[in-house]
C-alpha cells in the first residue's frame, strides 16, 4: 500500500511535468498503470473542456448563421460545417497539421509584427483547434435545426409583447432553443470527449513525453505485450467521465427546464449508433 502511495506522489501529475521524469522501464504494476493513464486523462480533460467551451460560443454564431437569410452570412456558415461534418476528424488532424508545419518557422508578418506560429504545431495548440473546430460544425447543425423548431407560438408571444432583435433573441429564442437542442448537444460532448483519444494518433507530438491517456496506455502495452490491462484501464476512464458529463449536462438540462411541467426527468443517454 505504501508503495502504490508513493507512485502516486511520483506519477500523478507526469502528465503536466510535475513529478517523476523517467517512465518505469520494468517491473510494471498495476498501481502504476492506474496511476499514469490517469495522469494522461489530465490533457483529455483538457482537450475535451476547452473545444466544448470555445466549441460552444462558435457553434451558436454559425447556427445563427446559417439562419440568416443573408447569403454572405449563411453560405459560408454552410460551408464550414458542411466541409467538417463531412470529413473524418482523423483526416483532419493530419491536414491541419501539415498546413501548420508549413507556415514559416519565423513567424508570419502583420502590420510589422512578427507572430510566432510554431507553437500551433503543438498538440496542446493545433489538435485543440482541430477538436473545437470539429465540435462546433457538428454542434452548429444542433442548435440551427433548434432554431428552426423554436415554437411558433412563443414567438408571437415575443412579438406581442413588443420584443425585437436582440432581446428576442436572448429572452425568447436562445433558452428555447438550447432547451430543445441539449438532450443532443449532450450526445456530442460525449462523442468529443472520445474523440479527444485521437490525439494519440494525429501528427501533433506529445511534448517531453507527455501525453494523453492513451499515450501511456499504449506505451504500457508495448512493455508488457499485455493490451487488456491498460486499454480496459482506460475504457474504465471514460466510462467514469462520461457519467460526469451526463450528471453535469442532466444538471444543466434541468435548469433549462426548470418552467415546465416533469422538469425533474433525468436526461438519459442515447448514444448516436451512427454519427
Amino acid at each position: 500500500m505504501s508503495q502504490c502511495l508513493q507512485t502516486v506522489q511520483d506519477y500523478a501529475l507526469r502528465a503536466i511535468g510535475i513529478g517523476e521524469k523517467l517512465l518505469p522501464r520494468s517491473d510494471f504494476t498495476l498501481c502504476q498503470q492506474v496511476t499514469l493513464i490517469g495522469s494522461g486523462l489530465i490533457w483529455n480533460l483538457y482537450f475535451g473542456f476547452l473545444a466544448l467551451f470555445f466549441g460552444f460560443f462558435l457553434a451558436n454564431a454559425l447556427a445563427v448563421a446559417r439562419f440568416s437569410r443573408n447569403p454572405w452570412l449563411r453560405k459560408p456558415a454552410e460551408w464550414f460545417i458542411f466541409v467538417f461534418r463531412g470529413s473524418p476528424l482523423f483526416i483532419q488532424f493530419f491536414v491541419a497539421y501539415e498546413a501548420l508545419v508549413q507556415l514559416p518557422r519565423a513567424g508570419i508578418d502583420v502590420l510589422g509584427i512578427t507572430v510566432a506560429t510554431s507553437w500551433m504545431t503543438k498538440a496542446w495548440a493545433g489538435a485543440l483547434l482541430v477538436l473545437m473546430l470539429n465540435t462546433a460544425a457538428y454542434s452548429a447543425e444542433i442548435f440551427y435545426g433548434a432554431l428552426r423548431n423554436v415554437p411558433k407560438g412563443e414567438l408571437e408571444a415575443a412579438d406581442a409583447y413588443g420584443m425585437t432583435g436582440w432581446r428576442r433573441y436572448r429572452r425568447i429564442v436562445w433558452p428555447t432553443a438550447m432547451r430543445l437542442a441539449w438532450p443532443a448537444y449532450t450526445n456530442e460532448a460525449i462523442f468529443l470527449v472520445h474523440a479527444t483519444t485521437l490525439v494519440f494518433f494525429s501528427g501533433f507530438p506529445a511534448f517531453r513525453q507527455q501525453g494523453d491517456a492513451l499515450y501511456y496506455a499504449s506505451y504500457f502495452a508495448d512493455k508488457t505485450f499485455n493490451p487488456f490491462v491498460a486499454y480496459p484501464i482506460v475504457a474504465g476512464y471514460f466510462i467514469l467521465l462520461t457519467l460526469c458529463l451526463i450528471g453535469l449536462f442532466g444538471v444543466v438540462n434541468r435548469r433549462l427546464n426548470r418552467h415546465l411541467p416533469g422538469a425533474a426527468k433525468r436526461l438519459r443517454y442515447r448514444p448516436n449508433l451512427i454519427r
